[in-house]
């Protein structure tokens, strides 16, 4: 008895795009989100204004009161080491806050970074390809598992809802996230140079075991005694 396949009739329909604007505090794991269906630098920037400016009116003001010099001094250590450096302006307000963002064209606009600049936020940009340096890919990658995962969202409207309910429920619990770069394999290796002794949490900096060379010396030393 001969058998054949029945295909399965199918058709792919894109319904369009849903994009989630996000700003992300590691710190307290705070997340903040808006979908839309364009993302053009209008609507990015103007999102990205109102949110920071909620935020830096949120935040403690900055102490001591440093002198113009220093507070220079503040703004420029964070272009140390860097190829390109953002021109800074002649005055400058008290530094708030760091703003990490993709190297993208729509995020180095003049007027954005000046306004930046004004409200006393630096921008820092990840290199090329270093997408994976800012955290906020972490975040999205997230709340798309929570939120898309094993479901069948039929329209960008549907899936910006149901990406930013995901993101009202994180917020009632965020999980601060920590950076795990350079200094943090600095502190393993420390950590790994430290000897825990007797089974408890107490440690040494060196090993108690004694080298092949200072046992044989040490058997010697009991060989001549006895």
């Amino acid at each position: 008895m001969e058998t054949k396949a029945q295909p399965f009739d199918h058709e792919y329909i894109r319904g369009g795009t849903a994009k989630l604007m996000t700003l992300f505090h590691p710190a307290t794991g705070e997340v903040r989100v808006h979908g839309t269906r364009s993302c053009t630098n209008e609507v990015l920037h103007g999102w990205m204004k109102e949110e920071l400016t909620a935020i830096v009116k949120g935040l403690p003001e900055p102490e001591p009161i440093l002198s113009d010099q220093e507070n220079r001094q503040a703004w420029e250590r964070w272009q140390t080491g860097l190829t390109h450096r953002i021109t800074l302006p002649e005055a400058l307000p008290p530094l708030r806050m760091l703003l990490v963002m993709d190297n993208l064209a729509g995020h180095r606009t003049p007027s954005l970074v000046l306004w930046l600049f004004a409200h006393g936020i630096m921008p820092l940009y990840t290199p090329l390809g270093g997408s994976w340096l800012n955290m906020a890919e972490s975040i999205q990658r997230i709340l798309k598992r929570r939120g898309l995962e094993g479901h069948h969202p039929q329209t960008p409207e549907q899936i910006i809802e149901w990406l930013e309910a995901t993101a009202r429920g994180w917020n009632a619990a965020p999980t601060p996230f920590e950076w795990d770069g350079k200094r943090a394999a600095r502190r393993r290796r420390s950590r790994a140079r430290r000897h825990l002794q007797g089974g408890s949490y107490g440690f040494t900096r060196r090993s108690t075991r004694r080298s092949k060379a200072a046992l044989e010396q040490w058997q010697r030393a009991m060989q001549t005694t006895h």
